[in-house]
């Protein structure tokens, strides 16, 4: 199978799995963090998905409320996202210069 399209906002959403590997995503915590809009990231994660390089799970939260669904790297996933980590490392230094001691 073929590797997914890498748009920047694709590494964004990349580089925030890297963060916390192992850990268990909403997509709307995603969307704070990167800043896109759910037009944008859904289908990304869709995409992702499609390709192995995340695994889902719906969770299910208080009584009443709907279940989320969440989402996490695989092992697949996180080496495709360490092979992008350093594209995505300097996609964010040029975003934030203030990562790199620049004064904006």
């Amino acid at each position: 199978m073929k590797l997914p399209r890498i748009s920047p906002q694709t590494l964004q959403v990349l580089g925030s799995f890297l963060e916390r590997p192992t850990k268990w995503r909403y997509g709307y915590e995603l969307s704070l963090e990167t800043g896109l809009k759910s037009g944008t990231l859904y289908p990304i994660l869709m995409r992702l998905t499609k390709y192995s390089m995340l695994e889902t799970q719906w969770v299910t939260t208080q009584l009443g409320t709907p279940p989320r669904h969440t989402y996490r790297l695989t092992l697949k996933g996180l080496e495709f996202a360490k092979s992008k980590s350093a594209v995505v490392r300097t996609r964010r230094l040029r975003r934030n210069p203030t990562l790199t001691g620049e004064l904006a």
